[in-house]
């Protein structure tokens, strides 16, 4: 979209027909759950969030986890290039603000040991798909699409829906299923990685080979599914309650997605078909939740004092930074953001998901009266935007900023200068080119990404560049894996004149998507540059040297994986 800096895509643009290759986390689940399966090799688990110890389904020792990364690798380095990927850095603020207590929960469990939590990606990746699913991959990779934050209303609903997905992965659910029976493992992961690519031109085709290359057994199969289900249901909601979410948040959901496959069986709710739920299942998580009155949502801080990308998963960027806040500042003991902010990135989610112009007519309508709630509001402001009515779109959101509160006031701000930085007919008004510098500085200073970005966008566009590429350069040494962070830095490096290091910057950005190709094809530009570039700046010209030998040692490492699956 390119109706704002933040998601390059034009409105214009209509959606691939098919899932494409977001229809992979479920086919995976879908046809590694048709493997047959023996469950007699349980093994207890801990449950802190019951007292006595359940059957867990059994190991992975068929399968290293290692293998499982690469092949987790294989697969999202296909989703980085498919046009539903979505990396939309206040989004991915806010999954991170709720995906880290959740994984520190997981870790102080031993749910997640050092070595697991080390090796694989646990990474968020966000598709632009409005239908309501979420789904775990192999390597730690897991998928949310837009459509599930659409449709939810509290955050600890979506923390309940990444906790069991969390689950699926710790308990490694997909490793089992491949290993179940060894003799099937090798082909099995050929037809899984076949079917996802296929997906991209025709899911049905995709699915019903994958599903069709492995229909053996199929009461055991269900069975196995059943107890899949149900252990990530018991784990999840240690790791909720331990994390310090609302319980009832996995109550809630099912319920919602339960009401939802009543009323709509469109196949809108895929998550219901990798997920079947159960009355068994729902009475279980009710049972766990504490007698007495709910306890108060979480009501935390402003998304300010978040660093989301400095935790293992964020989008990607896995690192642990010493001396840079994590996560949201806490209220009353709880996590994560609070239900007003929840409200505005479910009505981005909503208009960031929808293509035809009659619905965003609608929310603008909406979002324009007197008494429109603040999500309302906000959704109509993004609607005016992706309407062409920029300047109705700016009204509505200083509407918005007038009535933010403290938790909302990043939000409200950053969708104010994304508004600011898309294109406009008219030149801008000094009240904006005010607002425009003072967001612009207060950005900058941010420890979010999503302030990082677009107060180095802002610093492009009001002519000073060198105070983009000055906070980037401090930003991508942390976060070496931030694709849109290196994509930014090289803009900013063209409008300094200084193609060597754009050129390198691009390269920085195909690596950090698995793309090794690209990225060696980038390296071998810059060093083709005209001799009085290159020699300009030497020790950039060394680091593209060593960079490139890197990529391409890399790159011949994932070829030989792909040779030896096919083998």
């Amino acid at each position: 979209m390119r109706f704002t800096p933040l998601t390059p895509r034009s409105t214009t643009q209509t959606r691939p027909r098919g899932l494409r290759l977001w229809s992979l986390g479920a086919l995976i689940l879908a046809s590694t759950a048709l493997l047959p399966t023996s469950l007699s090799s349980a093994q207890g688990v801990t449950d802190s969030s019951n007292a006595s110890a359940l059957p867990g389904l059994g190991g992975a020792e068929g399968m290293s986890i290692s293998a499982e990364r690469r092949l987790g690798d294989r697969i999202a380095r296909s989703i980085y290039q498919d046009p539903e990927y979505l990396d939309d850095p206040l989004l991915v603020d806010y999954l991170q603000a709720l995906w880290q207590p959740l994984m520190g929960a997981a870790r102080a469990r031993g749910d997640v040991p050092p070595e697991l939590a080390e090796r694989l990606a646990w990474e968020l990746m966000i598709s632009r798909d409005r239908t309501v699913n979420a789904f775990a991959m192999p390597g730690g990779y897991l998928g949310v699409n837009l459509g599930l934050l659409a449709v939810t209303e509290r955050p600890e609903e979506v923390a309940s829906v990444l906790a069991h997905e969390l689950s699926h992965v710790s308990q490694r659910h997909i490793a089992r299923l491949m290993t179940r029976e060894e003799r099937m493992a090798p082909w099995m992961m050929g037809a899984m990685i076949l079917g996802a690519l296929a997906a991209g031109s025709n899911a049905q085709v995709a699915g019903a080979a994958i599903a069709g290359s492995t229909a053996v057994a199929a009461q055991s199969q269900l069975n196995f599914s059943r107890d899949m289900e149900r252990e990530a249901d018991r784990v999840g909601f240690g790791v909720l309650s331990g994390a310090g979410f609302d319980g009832q948040g996995f109550v809630t959901m099912f319920d919602k997605l339960q009401q939802a496959s009543r009323l709509n069986d469109d196949g809108a709710f895929p998550y219901l078909r990798s997920h079947p739920l159960s009355s068994e299942r729902i009475a279980d998580m009710r049972a766990r939740l504490p007698q007495g009155p709910v306890a108060p949502a979480s009501a935390a801080g402003p998304i300010t004092g978040a660093n989301p990308a400095s935790a293992p998963g964020a989008a990607g960027l896995k690192l642990d930074l010493p001396g840079l806040s994590v996560g949201l500042p806490a209220t009353a003991g709880r996590p994560g953001p609070s239900v007003a902010l929840h409200s505005l990135m479910s009505s981005r989610a909503r208009v960031l998901a929808e293509n035809g112009p009659d619905r965003m007519r609608s929310w603008l309508q909406v979002g324009q009266a007197a008494n429109a709630k603040p999500g309302e509001r906000y959704a109509a402001a993004l609607s005016a935007l992706r309407l062409g009515q920029r300047d109705r779109a700016l009204e509505l959101a200083q509407k918005l900023r007038d009535s933010a509160t403290p938790d909302t006031r990043f939000a409200t701000d950053a969708l104010m200068l994304e508004l600011l930085l898309s294109p406009a007919t008219s030149p801008a008004t000094p009240a904006q080119a005010s607002v425009l510098a003072e967001l612009r500085d207060r950005f900058l200073g941010s420890s979010t990404r999503a302030g990082v970005l677009l107060g180095a966008q802002a610093a492009m566009a009001s002519g000073e560049p060198q105070r983009a590429v000055s906070r980037l350069q401090t930003w991508v040494v942390l976060q070496p894996r931030d694709a849109l962070a290196w994509q930014t830095l090289a803009r900013a490096h063209q409008l300094q004149g200084q193609p060597l290091r754009a050129v390198r910057a691009e390269a920085e950005a195909r690596a950090a998507q698995l793309d090794y190709a690209g990225a060696a094809d980038r390296f071998r530009a810059a060093q083709s540059l005209p001799v009085a570039q290159r020699n300009a700046d030497p020790m950039e010209l060394a680091i593209v040297d060593s960079r490139r030998r890197e990529v391409e040692a890399l790159l011949r490492e994932s070829v030989r994986d792909e040779e030896e699956s096919k083998r």
